[in-house]
């Protein structure tokens, strides 16, 4: 129960219910609540420079699971989903399909997938990929790096939950992220920026 008026208290000259001084007596809480945040909140320091370039200017460098070079500005002019997984992580592998459904069908549009395995063994990453490549058509597969190759680089930071995914525009700007499962909405904003 919240904080409960005097009965004898009036409110704008009427005896108040029990039930409006419950009411009016949370207003005063929220207000009290707000006054005490406000000036927390106005300490939080903006994001970083760094943060703020990373969104601004993402960069993923590296080499292909199939030993080609990668490097995202080149991308330029493409709509591109970078997608963070880990072949441990039952929701990525549950994705899957979906994401290689759809790149299918924007085949031929300026649309792009990048995924980047964040596995600590590459081990698990070529077994995954080797079933991969005997099940999967190859118009359904697309871009895949291992964070842990020699020559891999980003500016996107570590990721606490996976998936984790990044929607960028064709100028080359993250225009949505996303963390756990990618909603439905999100192919609709693909379609929209393709």
């Amino acid at each position: 129960m919240g904080f409960v008026y005097p009965a004898s208290l009036p409110i704008a000259g009427f005896r108040a219910s029990r039930s409006s001084r419950t009411f009016a007596g949370l207003g005063v809480l929220a207000l009290m609540a707000i006054s005490w945040a406000a000036p927390l909140l106005a300490q939080i320091p903006p994001a970083s420079p760094a943060a703020e370039r990373a969104l601004a200017a993402p960069r993923i460098e590296g080499k292909t699971m199939d030993g080609k070079p990668f490097n995202l500005p080149s991308l330029k002019g493409k709509v591109v989903l970078v997608l963070f997984w880990s072949t441990n992580c039952a929701v990525c592998r549950d994705k899957m399909p979906e994401l290689r459904t759809n790149y299918e069908g924007w085949a031929g549009k300026p649309f792009e997938l990048v995924a980047v395995s964040t596995d600590t063994r590459v081990q698990d990453l070529l077994d995954y990929e080797n079933i991969i490549s005997r099940t999967v058509p190859i118009k359904q597969r697309f871009v895949q790096l291992w964070i842990g190759e020699s020559s891999y680089r980003d500016n996107l930071g570590k990721h606490a939950q996976l998936p984790a995914a990044y929607l960028i525009d064709k100028s080359g700007k993250v225009v949505q992220s996303y963390v756990g499962r990618i909603p439905p909405e999100a192919w609709d904003r693909i379609a929209d920026l393709l």
